[in-house]
């Protein structure tokens, strides 16, 4: 065997060497892409199943809230209208005190009056001493 004969027998061994490792090298990558892939789609999967079990419960308490804010409005305009009335029940009382009798009426908010000065008054110094 000659130099020339062992050198392209070195160098062909080298290069089939270098194949070997180059093509288990692709093959790693190509499995470790399967691996993910494979990954992937089973948490895409158990992703979607879970979104399938939450979407009901998230209708149900969407709806809930709709009830709750619905019955919340009601319950406003009812104690609203409620306030209303009675607010001018007082009013119509109030006048009707005032037409059957004016002088006590005068009296009464003089006396109202006077105790709201003196009140103001005293409320005014009390906020200078501090």
């Amino acid at each position: 065997m000659s130099l020339q004969t062992a050198t392209d027998a070195l160098t062909n061994g080298a290069r089939n060497l270098t194949d070997d490792v180059l093509q288990s090298a692709q093959n790693a990558v190509q499995t470790t892409r399967n691996a993910a892939d494979h990954s992937l789609d089973q948490a895409q999967e158990r992703l979607h199943a879970l979104r399938n079990r939450a979407s009901p419960a998230v209708d149900d308490l969407a709806a809930r809230a709709q009830a709750l804010a619905a019955r919340s409005i009601d319950y406003c305009a009812d104690t609203s209208a409620r306030a209303r009335r009675q607010i001018q029940q007082t009013a119509d009382a109030t006048g009707r005190y005032v037409a059957e009798q004016p002088g006590k009426s005068l009296v009464i908010a003089a006396a109202s009056g006077a105790a709201l000065a003196a009140l103001a008054l005293w409320w005014s110094r009390r906020r200078r001493s501090y």
